[in-house]
């Protein structure tokens, strides 16, 4: 039975109306509002989750709310802005950059206003950036501002592994770091295969191949759909994140998370592991890295550090 606490999904594109699926699938809301700038889209998606509300079993009503609009949106607990332009084929994160600010500074600056104490979950690329600036327009405590990337890049990585060890992806821990993109530092010091570590069960070039294909993961989905980005994956971690802010779980999660000191990186949102739970991060984890993976992770927050100055004027 669907619990107290509303949600709202903002962009009913492919990942927005996914995540509110998901989200009433969970069956802890009592409410989550899909909006979007289309008339009549959001409105669609909501009244055809609602339908399967018998076959799949859960009473969570699910709100479209079109045009623009963020009514019905008030006092949201948690927010998750998909709202902006997917990639296309050849375009790299960094395209949307100047689009996606524009779209992501008018829905922070909106939730504000409406949901004063929700979090929000950014996922509009380019992540980490985006993220910076949700909380630079929404004023927000940075804790209450996260973004997903680690999740879904983690789950990239467990499942190359498992597909190119054809083990059961259970049997696979695996750990993303860094940025949602080109500087993305999978930490394979920090994965293991049935206990073992990941170097005892593939070779050097064959962990290099998979940390590549990790790297590489959102493209490769977006080269072979032709049109628009990948969405169920993402969705899932979305989703995930969500829960774990609502039950309150303080479950440490890889998530784009300001980091204040830890790893002797200040003052950028960078994909770290993060306990998180009722007010969004509770505390940025740090676990031990090889010299190369603290570097990689390093030289990911200068690259980060450098776009987050530049959407300040955005």
């Amino acid at each position: 039975m669907a619990d107290q606490g509303k949600v709202t999904v903002v962009g009913a594109g492919f990942y927005g109306s996914t995540t509110a699926q998901r989200l009433a699938e969970f069956d802890i809301f009592e409410t989550v509002v899909l909006t979007d700038i289309l008339e009549g889209k959001p409105e669609g998606i909501a009244l055809d989750i609602n339908q399967s509300r018998p076959i799949e079993g859960f009473e969570t009503n699910v709100v479209g709310v079109g045009g623009g609009s963020y009514d019905g949106t008030e006092g949201s607990d948690v927010v998750v802005i998909t709202a902006g332009l997917p990639r296309k084929p050849g375009m790299s994160r960094m395209d949307l950059l100047e689009t996606n600010a524009k779209i992501v500074r008018g829905v922070a600056e909106s939730i504000a206003q409406t949901s004063p104490d929700a979090v929000l979950v950014v996922v509009s690329n380019p992540l980490d950036e985006m993220t910076a600036l949700a909380q630079l327009a929404s004023d927000f405590p940075k804790n209450r501002v996260l973004g997903q990337a680690g999740m879904l890049d983690t789950a990239r990585f467990v499942n190359n592994v498992a597909e190119l060890l054809r083990v059961p992806v259970a049997s696979v821990s695996c750990l993303t770091l860094g940025s949602h993109g080109e500087t993305m530092v999978p930490v394979p010091s920090r994965c293991e295969v049935d206990g073992k570590p990941l170097t005892e069960v593939l070779s050097a070039e064959q962990i290099e191949e998979v940390v590549t294909r990790t790297r590489n993961g959102g493209a490769e989905v977006v080269a072979l759909l032709k049109t628009g980005s990948a969405y169920y994956a993402p969705s899932s971690a979305a989703a995930r994140m969500v829960k774990n802010i609502a039950e309150d779980t303080g479950a440490e999660l890889p998530v784009c998370a300001w980091v204040d000191g830890e790893y002797g990186i200040s003052g950028v949102y960078l994909g770290v592991i993060a306990s998180v739970g009722a007010g969004g991060v509770k505390k940025v984890v740090e676990v031990p890295l090889t010299e190369s993976e603290l570097a990689g992770l390093r030289a990911a927050a200068e690259a980060v550090r450098a776009k987050q100055a530049d959407i300040a004027n955005l």
